[in-house]
């Protein structure tokens, strides 16, 4: 009957390993894809803010870690080694502990996080240039465009961009022009346009005439953020529970397991 649930547990571990693996590997393409996107405003932040790259490298990290115990534990349970299974679970506390503290700093971080994008693209507004190749432009004509929203408060933050207000016609963000549904296209306007309205008598770039989205982008994008974290908390605690039942099926078994055989660890 012992060896019957020694049997058991062994099994299960492999398989509780094996989903560690897949969630490690899940965790380190979620880290690639914050450092290669390029068309969203994860590029916007990344570019501009340094606590966002560390922070993809984090997940890098904690992926490759995680996927490598996976490995480790598949080895620990199939094989029977007590060495591989006790540096299996202290390694699987640690990286529970690292995970609960990153979790604890984020979430009480928050509020600066929100902070520090706002002055991101207050920043990139002021400083955005017609006719000028730039990927962190470029990201946020595509926010703009697909959201339907023009400024990060309102509209009016764009009236702080000096080349865009030294203008003598009406000019404005080409990505914030207000389009009907049936005029919706994968095409993203970039730069400034000009509208010319014959019946306009005083001359000047007015932002009243502008034919844009009047709401700023910053609710939306904020609250896009919000359900982003969410699918990375979600993530994160299933991989925590992976990570609790992996630790008592490892010293459950470890505790089973009486003699040290080094000759069942497998040379490569």
């Amino acid at each position: 009957m012992g060896s019957a649930c020694i049997k058991v547990t062994k099994y299960f571990l492999f398989l509780f390993n094996l989903l560690f693996f897949i969630l490690g590997a899940v965790i380190l393409g979620f880290g690639v894809w914050i450092l290669a996107d390029k068309s969203s405003f994860i590029s916007v932040l990344q570019t501009s803010s340094s606590s966002l790259k560390v922070g993809a490298c984090v997940f890098i990290g904690v992926g490759a870690v995680t996927m490598f115990m996976g490995f480790l534990g598949c080895i620990g349970a199939i094989k029977e080694v007590r060495c591989l299974l006790g540096l299996y679970f202290a390694f699987l506390l640690l990286i529970l502990i690292v995970q609960v503290a990153a979790g604890a700093l984020f979430y009480f971080n928050m509020g600066k996080l929100k902070q520090e994008m706002g002055n991101i693209v207050t920043n990139l507004i002021q400083n955005y240039k017609d006719s000028h190749e730039d990927r962190v432009q470029e990201a946020w004509d595509y926010v703009q465009a697909q959201v339907k929203c023009c400024g990060w408060v309102s509209f009016y933050n764009w009236t702080e961009n000096a080349e865009l207000m030294n203008r003598t016609n009406i000019t404005y963000p080409c990505s914030c022009e207000a389009r009907r549904e049936e005029e919706d296209s994968f095409v993203v306007r970039k730069g400034f346009c000009e509208a010319f309205d014959s019946n306009r008598t005083e001359s000047g770039n007015n932002p009243e005439y502008w034919p844009v989205y009047h709401e700023g982008c910053m609710r939306k994008v904020q609250a896009w953020l919000q359900e982003n974290v969410g699918i990375i908390l979600g993530i994160c605690v299933g991989v925590a529970v992976i990570e609790l039942l992996g630790m008592l099926l490892s010293i459950c078994l470890c505790r089973h397991v009486h003699s040290e055989d080094y000759s069942k660890v497998p040379k490569y």
